[in-house]
């Protein structure tokens, strides 16, 4: 695995208010508003998004309240599923802990999510359906 995040995603409570501070008080510019999550335009670096918290949350395979979650996700895009599946277990040999076993995902990819003995969650995932994914390897 290499050192690169593919994208950062920010669980929020109220998205609406959350887009506004972005896009009033920091000017950022909105790329993508799909309704349960925004990403804005990265000029060549990593997107930063938003998702429900309770959504993000649940799609992490965590609960969104509490230690267990901290409104964090790091994710990691690669080129295949079997590259998901070999880094979930170098992940699972180096002492993470499987948050989401790999598998077919909701909207329609397949990846698996796990925390490193931080508690930091990473979310790898593979989707054949667009050439421009933010992939890391």
């Amino acid at each position: 695995m290499k050192a690169h995040v593919s994208s950062i995603l920010l669980g929020v409570r109220d998205l609406d208010r959350a887009k506004q501070f972005y896009t009033e008080g920091l000017g950022w510019k909105i790329e993508n508003d799909y309704g349960v999550s925004v990403f804005f335009e990265s000029d060549g670096a990593s997107p930063v998004g938003f998702y429900s918290r309770e959504g993000l949350a649940g799609q992490v395979g965590t609960d969104p309240e509490g230690s267990g979650f901290s409104g964090l996700v790091l994710t990691y895009v690669v080129r295949s599923e079997a590259r998901v599946e070999e880094i979930m277990a170098e992940a699972h040999k180096a002492g993470a802990t499987i948050l989401k076993p790999a598998g077919a995902l909701p909207w329609g990819g397949y990846g698996g999510t796990f925390a490193d003995p931080e508690g930091y969650v990473w979310s790898l995932g593979y989707s054949d359906s667009g050439p421009d994914q933010p992939y890391a390897e």
